[in-house]
C-alpha cells in the first residue's frame, strides 16, 4: 500500500489510516451547528489498509463516504445507542453512504486496503471533530454491550 500512499501523497490521519485534503471550498458559510464560519465543502482521499481502523469519532456536519478502489469498507454508524453497519464497495449494495452530522462513525477495510473519498458540508474543521472519551458512558456502553466494536475505541 506504500505505492498508494506515495501516489496520492497521503499523510497519517489522527483517527487512523491516511489522508490528503484535495478540495476546500473558497466560499464560507456559517455552520448551522456552531455559528462559526466554515468552507462550503471539503473533500479528502482516505486510505485504510489491512489491520488499520478508523477510530470512533464524530464531526458536526454530514459526511459522504465514497468507495473508489480496493476491498469493501465496513462503515459503522453509532447514534443514541443504535449501531448500523454498512458495507461499501465492490459487490456490495452501496458505493456511497452519508453519516449524519453528530453521529459517531468508525471504519475498517475488509481486505488489503480500501481507498475512499470523504466529503463534508459545511466543510470539515478539526474544531468540529472529536473521539469518544475513554471513560465516558458511551465508551462503557461499547465495552460492555458491543464487544465486537471495542477495537474502534
Amino acid at each position: 500500500m506504500q505505492s498508494l500512499i506515495e501516489k496520492f501523497d497521503l499523510k497519517p490521519h489522527p483517527e487512523g489510516g491516511y489522508y490528503r485534503e484535495v478540495y476546500r471550498g473558497k466560499l464560507q458559510i456559517d455552520s448551522p451547528v456552531t455559528g462559526d464560519p466554515r468552507q462550503t465543502l471539503t473533500h479528502i482521499y482516505f486510505l485504510l489498509t489491512a489491520g488499520d481502523v478508523s477510530r470512533f469519532h464524530r464531526v458536526l456536519h454530514d459526511e459522504v463516504w465514497n468507495h473508489y478502489a480496493g476491498a469493501p469498507l465496513r462503515l459503522i454508524d453509532l447514534h443514541e445507542g443504535k449501531v448500523k453497519e454498512i458495507l461499501l464497495g465492490p459487490q456490495q449494495s452501496e458505493f456511497t453512504h452519508v453519516i449524519r452530522g453528530g453521529h459517531y462513525q468508525a471504519a475498517e477495510s475488509q481486505g488489503d486496503y480500501s481507498l475512499l473519498g470523504c466529503t463534508v458540508a459545511p466543510g470539515f474543521d478539526f474544531a468540529d471533530f472529536n473521539f469518544i472519551e475513554p471513560g465516558s458512558d458511551l465508551a462503557r456502553f461499547i465495552r460492555e454491550k458491543q464487544a465486537d466494536l471495542r477495537k474502534f475505541l
